[in-house]
């Protein structure tokens, strides 16, 4: 899962100087306990978690959401609905 998110750090050849961002995306998405886990380990929820967090970490201008929080249960899904809208403020 960290390397998963930290693929748009290494290859801007930032990584080294940036990593308190890949902790930093985990921690908003809820997946810092998950960091050493593999693809086939997540849920359908968290896989999109991850998803979010690899966006989320290279600090994007703009993000362009097709159902993210779709396959999220309800808690985590109202969770992360506040979170993007703070993003988005």
């Amino acid at each position: 899962v960290w390397d998963n998110v930290a693929l748009g750090l290494e290859a801007q050849g930032i990584l080294k100087s940036q990593r308190h961002r890949v902790d930093a995306a985990l921690d908003l998405v809820g997946l810092s306990d998950f960091r050493n886990a593999y693809p086939h380990q997540l849920s359908g929820g968290m896989a999109q978690r991850v998803a979010l967090a690899r966006a989320l970490v290279n600090d994007p201008k703009i993000l362009i959401l097709d159902e993210p929080l779709g396959k999220l249960d309800s808690l985590t899904r109202i969770t992360m609905q506040a979170e993007l809208v703070s993003l988005w403020q």
